[in-house]
């Protein structure tokens, strides 16, 4: 990575640090500056929540932050200010590749359980088969066809379970995925002292909240078209900013394939001839 840094340097890229792009400076602002294009791939990494009651309660994670502090921080060592606490009985909520890389993670920082626990079926996690085949050999266990309904906590404020229905699976909908019903009657608490939500991000609002003229889908992804182009004027987007928590090798695909068009653009505008293919 810092080779790769370096490289960019000497071809002459400018790399400005601490800056919060829709606080220190704002995307009008760049063009202000003189700036004739605008590139957004900032990601999706803020963490989405079940919203259901206890998800405050200590001992409550989301796999970001399990993740981010466990492989890039070290915190799992004693000697660091702020470790993370020792687990015993682990909750994962989520089954796709981020959910079993945190259960994983969770089994070799010494929990002696973990559980994931998912609405549908096998057959329908999300997660690659060769991710819960590994999982599945360090002692993970699926709990499957389970929706999670509220984190229970003690006294003190800690987990002490997670509260599930159980679930089946209805009939398929247009694109033939079956939805989950929940079963009447049929809530139980899973003991845990933890509990790890894995089930998915979403892009930060804070570059769409502060740029006007940028449409965003559904999901809150920023709306581009396959050139990368948004709908506000000189400004493009790729990458999980669009669609969403997905691959790196996509976010590259987007990132060039963004680079050739913003030069396609930059060119037009300034009447000169396209670059050679």
């Amino acid at each position: 990575m810092a080779a790769e840094i370096e490289n960019l340097k000497a071809m002459g890229v400018k790399i400005v640090n601490n800056v919060i792009v829709g606080k220190s400076i704002t995307i009008d602002e760049l063009f202000e500056e003189g700036y004739e294009a605008v590139f957004i791939g900032s990601g999706a990494g803020l963490p989405q929540f079940l919203h259901i009651p206890g998800e405050n309660l200590m001992g409550v994670y989301s796999a970001n932050e399990l993740l981010t502090r466990t492989n890039l921080m070290k915190a799992y060592r004693e000697d660091y200010d702020t470790p993370i606490k020792k687990f015993n009985k682990v909750a994962v909520v989520g089954a796709g590749n981020v959910a079993m890389d945190a259960a994983r993670v969770a089994k070799r920082l010494g929990a002696s359980e973990v559980h994931v626990v998912y609405r549908r079926g096998k057959n329908e996690m999300p997660a690659r088969q060769e991710e819960v085949e590994h999982a599945e050999a360090e002692g993970i266990e699926f709990n499957m066809l389970n929706n999670p309904c509220a984190i229970l906590g003690d006294e003190s404020g800690h987990v002490i379970g997670l509260q599930c229905v159980r679930q089946e699976l209805g009939a398929p909908d247009e694109r033939g995925r079956r939805s989950p019903v929940p079963v009447e009657g049929s809530t139980w608490t899973l003991e845990c002292d933890t509990v790890i939500i894995a089930i998915g991000t979403s892009p930060n609002p804070l570059i769409r909240s502060t740029t006007p003229g940028l449409t965003t889908t559904r999901k809150g992804g920023i709306d581009a078209d396959d050139m990368a182009h948004t709908e506000k004027v000189a400004v493009f987007a790729g990458g999980d900013a669009v669609t969403g928590s997905a691959t790196v090798i996509m976010a590259m695909g987007a990132g060039k394939n963004a680079a050739y068009w913003i030069d396609e653009y930059i060119r037009r505008v300034n009447g000169e001839p396209k670059a050679e293919e």
